[in-house]
This record gives C-alpha cells, sequence and structure tokens, in this order.
C-alpha cells in the first residue's frame, strides 16, 4: 500500500469515564496536529450507532485510509471499529486503537497528567498507523492433533481429556517416565497419595489409543501458527527395549552406583534401573550420563533386551496447538551471610 496515509482520529468521551479524567477537547486539537491525520473528531460514546457513523461518513467524505480510536480497551470494541472499516470500504486491519480508559483516565487522578498521557498514547497510535499495510484473512485446515510437553499429572490429564475429546495426543517426557515429581509425592490429596494418583492416569494412558507417548524425548524446533505447528521432537536412546520383563538379572551386574533422584537421593540406584515400581514404560532404562558400556548388563539380559548402540531419532510432527506442561524444580536457597549492623542502627 503505497499510497500517501490519511488519517482520521477518533476520541470517546466513553460518558465521564474517560471525559472526567481527560480533556478530550484538548487531545483531539493535539491529534490534528500530527502527520497525516486528515480529521479529528470527539463523541460522547464512539462505539455507539451515530459514532459509528461518523467514522463512516468521514472515511468516504475524506478519503481515509487508516482509522485512529482512542477510546477503551482493543479487548472489548476493536471488532466493532473494524466492522466499521469493513463497512465503509476500508480493509479492517488499517485501524489502530488508544487505550484511554484503562491504561490512562481509570489509573489517573491528576487531569493535566492525565491529558499528556492520553495524548502520547495518540501520537504513538498514530504512528504506528502510518505503517498499517492492508492484511488478507486465509483459512486453513486445523490439525486434529495436540502436542504436550511434559508427563507429569498435569500433561497426563490435559492428553487424557483431549484423547477423550477425540484428538490425536503426542506426550513428551523428558525423563524416562511419566509421574512427574507427583509420583514422587506423599499426599497428594486427603485421600491419595501422588503415586496413586499417577498410577490411576498412567493406567488410562497405556490403554488409550490416541494417546501417543515419547519419554526420554525433548522439542528442538517449532514453527507454524495456531492450527498448523510443525514440531521435531528429539527422541533419546533408552538401549533398553519392550523386550525387558523387569527381571533385574542387568542391574544386579551394573558396576556403577549414583544417587538415586527418585528417591531425593537417599539411597543409590544403578546406571541401567527402572525409575519407580509402576514407571512408564514399564521396563528399564540406562542413563547415559553415567554409563560407561562396560556391556555387563548385555551379558546378563537373555532376552536381548539392551542395546548399548542405540541412536538417537528425529520426529516431525504436524498438530493443532501445544500444551507446555514441564513442571517444576524444588526451589533451593541460595546460601547467604547474616548482615551485621552498626550498635547505632539497632533500637
Amino acid at each position: 500500500m503505497n499510497e500517501e496515509p490519511r488519517i482520521g482520529v477518533y476520541v470517546c468521551h466513553c460518558g465521564l469515564n474517560i471525559a472526567a479524567t481527560v480533556d478530550v477537547k484538548a487531545v483531539v486539537e493535539y491529534a490534528k496536529s500530527l502527520p497525516n491525520v486528515v480529521v479529528s473528531r470527539e463523541y460522547v460514546f464512539m462505539c455507539s450507532t451515530p459514532g459509528q457513523d461518523l467514522i463512516r461518513d468521514d472515511i468516504k467524505n475524506y478519503k481515509l485510509n487508516r482509522v485512529v480510536v482512542a477510546a477503551c480497551s482493543p479487548s472489548m470494541h476493536e471488532p466493532t471499529f473494524r466492522a466499521v472499516l469493513e463497512s465503509a470500504g476500508l480493509n479492517k486491519y488499517l485501524l489502530e486503537m488508544a487505550n484511554i480508559r484503562e491504561h490512562c483516565s481509570w489509573v489517573h487522578s491528576d487531569k493535566n497528567a492525565a491529558t499528556e498521557k492520553a495524548k502520547d498514547l495518540v501520537r504513538m497510535a498514530v504512528a504506528k498507523a502510518r505503517l498499517l499495510e492492508p492484511l488478507e484473512e486465509q483459512e486453513y485446515i486445523a490439525q486434529q492433533s495436540v502436542l504436550v510437553l511434559g508427563g507429569g499429572v498435569a500433561g497426563m490429564r490435559a492428553s487424557l481429556d483431549l484423547a477423550n475429546w477425540g484428538f490425536d495426543v503426542y506426550l513428551v517426557e523428558k525423563s524416562p517416565t511419566l509421574g512427574g515429581r507427583t509420583a514422587l509425592t506423599g499426599w497428594l490429596r486427603h485421600d491419595r497419595r501422588g503415586a496413586e494418583v499417577v498410577r490411576s492416569m498412567i493406567k488410562e494412558i497405556a490403554k488409550n489409543g490416541k494417546i501417543h507417548v515419547f519419554t526420554g524425548s525433548e522439542l528442538i524446533s517449532l514453527s507454524g501458527f495456531p492450527g498448523n505447528f510443525s514440531a521435531k521432537i528429539k527422541i533419546n536412546p533408552r538401549y533398553v527395549n519392550e523386550r525387558c520383563t523387569l527381571c533385574g538379572e542387568c542391574e544386579l551386574e551394573c558396576p556403577v552406583e549414583v544417587l538415586n533422584e527418585y528417591e531425593y537421593g537417599l539411597n543409590r540406584r544403578k546406571a541401567i534401573y527402572l525409575p519407580f515400581k509402576d514407571a512408564y514404560p514399564q521396563f528399564y532404562a540406562i542413563d547415559p550420563r553415567v554409563c560407561v558400556k562396560c556391556g555387563e548388563c548385555v551379558k546378563a539380559c537373555r532376552y536381548n533386551a539392551i542395546n548399548l548402540n542405540e541412536k538417537e531419532t528425529i520426529l516431525d510432527l504436524k498438530v493443532g496447538a501445544v500444551i507446555i506442561a514441564t513442571g517444576y524444580d524444588p526451589y533451593r536457597p541460595v546460601s547467604y551471610t547474616h548482615l551485621t549492623l552498626p550498635t547505632s542502627d539497632l533500637v
């Protein structure tokens, strides 16, 4: 859109919501001095039918190609004024709103200061309006699938609800198991332990064909827009597959021991381990951060369930929405030294 901007500015009184604190006439006169402003007007309720007609007529009579409305929050009346532009033959995205109610009159008691702030808000809106370009809406078919990041109770609950509504769900968890920190807590509610809540949700997920679980995985890129996202998921090797019977012989032979984060470091676990009794998936995993690849677990496994040469894979997904439920880490206070105040400061 290369034509010279012709801007109309419309300042609303909003009854007394704005006019009681902002000198509307002063703002209107100020707007007339701004570059590319062709007409500047006020009205008691700009969103009313007469107020809308005023804008619509000016668009035609003054050949306006941009409109600035200084009024209430865009969340309330931006659709109203966009419809006005459309009805006058102007692209509805050539509208800019300045919120001089919630952002100005409602938060100030000094009329002079509020008026100056309103002028600033209008000046910035006009400056932005000069740069607006017409936009065209396009329709896309939304993907009927959702990516859920985080396999704790929030992510699992979201996945179950979405699946019950008919969506395909890709549940991605960076640790080797679902459950998150809730699986390790005591009483989650007055009548149920966290582990019990996790156990029941895992059973539901395991039998739900619409939920696809990827543990030991992480999102590495996301692009697109709501309805059509492209995601890349890195699936890190687990080194143990579904042939695992949980016999525990591999764990007995593993020579590496580390503090067990699933028991708050109160005991130790091996480099090959089952995170906790009801972990899902229900087979062992190898921690690549501490495994020395000695091969003792491979020798001990009678079911060929361990492959130390397994590589990471990349999964490309198309999803319509993304839910981020990545959980938390417990707060660890930093060390500090006590302040020593001079005696004279003590009362």
